[in-house]
């Protein structure tokens, strides 16, 4: 990350959380102001918020993580979503504040979260990593893991450190354009664009959208079917807990292969159901089934994991533009899936989610092909893994550290503008 242009990671978390408290704020007073566009500009400003922290929260938690708890801190911020999601059903159901009087409220909720944060964050430490490899700091470096980890010998992890900031001293602090451009990074850069678009392409907001047609058309009324939702967000949850508890035993490429091969199945035959429901009787519940294997897998693999994997397979100069990617692939993918998605599904209809289970395919063949398993590896040891792939020669042994010597006393690393 080039501190000339970006905060601390912890900074810039702390500083978004003005982005969801005054839209809160505005949304809650709508109402009582009779300005309907205020909530248009509040959710905007509330997308900003979305977007950062879609970057930076998982970049932070996979930075303090140690490598054999990485896979399980790292799904955690999928793990807070859905529950937030989750929170966010069962306040708008009709009984609650889903009402004409209760949706203000409703709407100045997203600001407690924000709010928590705001309190808590400033009691965690910064990165080590970040402050190690680019403030060149390895004495806060040092206090920050002793204060995480909960002991006193962290030179293990701080010679870790060293050795990828020695490793990636010729590869600079790139741009978003350099890492387009930069070879060695190739395959990287190519894996998350895979897993982001993958992800949102796979049909996910799709699956969401038609599900209340689905529900009715099984024979639950509009009013009950909201709480089917809930029962959606449930699964969604469970299954992202089970996800989060077992990356790091069966490993991120096995969970999102799993996951994918699910999905894709879910779709085929939900396109079955939907089709011949109306001449079977029964497959208009076979529907709703499909509905829910197709949350469980979605969010055992294709949901959590890529908030991983895409941490893992950069260094630190590079992770900062590929995490700025990594984000616009899966902002503009999300669009793309909601923008036409409605007209895809009015011209073809039930064929449309044989196109999901398409992509479903091509992503696990190229996951299964290209993107090792991570599980228990450092950056390093993953760097050296896609330097093979990408067809570019590392040094097999870096220059160690020693004694207390800052491992940051070597030539700078070189840095690239945007």
């Amino acid at each position: 990350m080039d501190e000339k242009i970006m905060l601390l990671l912890k900074g810039t978390l702390l500083i978004n959380n003005v982005f969801a408290i005054i839209p809160a704020i505005l949304m809650g007073v709508s109402k009582v102001a009779k300005v309907f566009e205020i909530i248009i500009f509040s959710r905007v400003v509330l997308g900003i918020c979305a977007g950062i922290s879609y970057s930076a929260l998982p970049m932070y938690l996979g930075e303090l993580a140690p490598k054999n708890l990485r896979g399980t801190l790292g799904t955690m911020t999928e793990v807070f979503v859905i529950m937030g999601v989750f929170l966010a059903q069962i306040f708008s159901l009709q009984a609650l504040l889903g009402n004409p009087t209760g949706w203000p409220l409703l709407l100045a909720l997203t600001g407690v979260p924000a709010v928590v944060q705001l309190l808590s964050l400033p009691f965690f430490p910064e990165s080590p990593r970040y402050t190690l490899i680019q403030k060149k700091d390895e004495a806060t470096a040092r206090q920050a893991l002793r204060k995480l980890r909960g002991w006193t010998d962290v030179e293990d992890e701080i010679e870790e450190m060293c050795v990828e900031d020695q490793a990636e001293r010729a590869e600079g602090r790139l741009s978003v354009l350099n890492l387009f451009a930069f070879r060695p990074l190739r395959w990287q850069l190519i894996s998350i664009i895979v897993l982001m678009a993958g992800q949102q392409l796979s049909g996910i907001n799709a699956i969401n959208y038609y599900a209340d047609l689905i529900y009715i058309s099984a024979g639950v009324d509009s009013i009950q079917s909201q709480y089917v939702t809930v029962g959606a967000g449930v699964v969604n949850i469970v299954m992202t807990l089970i996800s989060a508890i077992t990356v790091e035993l069966l490993g991120r490429q096995r969970l999102l292969l799993v996951g994918y091969g699910i999905c894709g199945l879910s779709c085929l035959i939900l396109t079955l159901a939907l089709l011949f429901q109306s001449q079977v009787a029964g497959l208009s519940y076979l529907g709703i089934i499909c509905v829910f294997a197709y949350i469980s897998g979605h969010s055992i693999g294709p949901s959590p994991v890529p908030s991983v994997v895409r941490t893992e397979i950069f260094l630190q100069s590079s992770r900062t533009a590929a995490f700025m990617v990594d984000g616009a692939v899966h902002w503009l993918t999300n669009f793309i899936v909601g923008f036409i998605f409605p007209s895809i599904q009015e011209v073809i209809g039930a064929y449309s989610f044989i196109i999901f289970a398409g992509i479903c395919l091509l992503t696990a063949i190229y996951i299964y092909v290209v993107i090792p398993e991570t599980k228990g590896k450092t950056f390093v040891e993953i760097n050296y893994i896609f330097a093979k792939r990408n067809r570019v020669e590392i040094p097999e042994k870096v220059e160690e550290t020693t004694g207390g010597e800052p491992c940051s006393s070597s030539a700078p690393t070189k840095e690239t503008s945007f």
